[in-house]
């Protein structure tokens, strides 16, 4: 008999980073990335940032920061999608 495996909730984030990331913490990243959950990233040099890709049922977004964090990896937070606008209607 067949499991039933539960869906995923696919999410990605970007995160500004402070400072360019050093080919060591780059490796860091791409062994880890899996074994949390995070299941692919992407770095953008000319913007300095990172973007992850991750599965929301199992992981909530200050999990992936903090996972970030301990890792060294030199995020300072989340950058806010565009388009998104928190004003009220006038």
């Amino acid at each position: 008999m067949a499991g039933i495996m539960p869906g995923m909730t696919l999410i990605e984030i970007t995160y500004q980073l402070q400072d360019p990331l050093t080919p060591q913490q780059l490796g860091t990243l791409g062994e880890f990335a899996n074994t949390y959950g995070l299941r692919r990233f992407r770095v953008d040099e000319g913007k300095n940032q990172l973007s992850f890709e991750y599965d929301a049922s199992r992981l909530k977004e200050t999990q992936v920061l903090h996972v970030l964090r301990c890792a060294k990896i030199p995020v300072t937070g989340p950058v806010p999608v565009s388009g998104m606008d928190d004003r009220l209607p006038d």
